[in-house]
């Protein structure tokens, strides 16, 4: 039974030559190998991880480019401009606009990545339960993914967030997730359908194969591409709603350094001291930016209907 089982599994593999090789000694590339070997030629790809990289530095380092301390103010400097050691001047309350942008990239970063990582896991795994079993279990979950869609983000962190007094990342992290999960769950939904209606599929459920065993060796492999793009897309939006929040005074609060915070405080004093609002509002603009791009260049390396 193994022996016809892994003969079932040998189905998933090409038996030709991939596009652009020369020769039937050249192996055929996987998804994955095919989808790197565009990655790398990518220039969208090639920037945006670089820049990625940097960001992700700098959020657990940021001691590296920046020796000052967020939190240290200077009345008397108020809203001044750019100074020697100072490049980007200083807020209302005298703190050094630099160091608070640099300080800012790390709560930004760990909420992204964070929700990210939850709302993937939660919405792949129900998502791909439900499109592997059906049934009443995928009936339930699609009534209830229908009523999240239905929250309006923006008013739903009001009211869930305005009743939190952390001032940790973690309550910003925990609403979205909540309402992160159904969008992923349905497109982990989907593409768990259409892999199980493979010919290697059905041939491994003939031969006897335990819904364990083609949920992970042969459903699963091939249905995680659309949920890594889509998570990949949403990493920079979720930054994105981090700002938002903070910036409405229901995400993150002070002490915490965000960039969402200090937009909030330079909103009202754009005419007197735009320096105030220009530097974190561009971080923020660049790091969506660049995750964007990246799940972008990651969706068109993995879907083939797009080269």
């Amino acid at each position: 039974m193994d022996l016809a089982l892994d003969e079932a599994e040998s189905l998933e593999k090409p038996l030709g030559p991939a596009p652009g090789t020369t020769g039937p000694s050249q192996k055929a590339r996987s998804l994955w190998s095919d989808a790197w070997h565009q990655l790398r030629r990518n220039p969208v790809f090639i920037v945006s991880s670089l820049l990625i990289l940097f960001l992700v530095v700098i959020a657990i380092w940021p001691q590296l480019i920046a020796s000052g301390d967020p939190l240290q103010c200077d009345l008397s400097k108020s809203q001044q401009g750019s100074a020697p050691g100072h490049p980007f001047g200083y807020d209302t309350q005298g703190c050094d606009v630099y160091t608070r942008t640099v300080y800012g990239a790390r709560a930004s970063i760990t909420v992204g990545v964070c929700a990210t990582l939850g709302a993937a896991l939660l919405g792949s795994v129900l998502g791909g339960l439900a499109g592997f079993f059906g049934g009443w279990g995928d009936a339930l979950l699609s009534r209830v993914a229908d009523i999240f869609f239905g929250i309006p983000v923006v008013l739903g962190g009001l009211v869930f967030l305005s009743v939190v007094t952390s001032s940790t990342v973690w309550p910003v992290v925990g609403f979205i997730v909540l309402l992160g999960w159904p969008q992923i769950a349905r497109i982990g939904r989907g593409s768990v359908i259409t892999a199980k209606q493979n010919d290697y599929v059905q041939a491994a459920r003939a031969l006897g194969a335990g819904n364990g065993r083609m949920m992970l060796r042969h459903v699963a492999p091939n249905a995680v591409a659309p949920v890594i793009v889509v998570a990949t897309i949403a990493l920079g939006t979720y930054i994105a709603l981090e700002a938002t929040l903070s910036f409405l005074g229901v995400g993150l609060r002070p002490p915490t350094v965000s960039w969402g915070i200090d937009i909030s405080n330079a909103a009202s004093q754009i005419r007197n001291a735009p320096h105030m609002l220009l530097y974190p509002a561009g971080a923020l603009s660049l790091t969506v930016l660049a995750f964007i791009m990246l799940g972008d260049a990651v969706r068109d390396a993995l879907d083939p209907k797009l080269r």
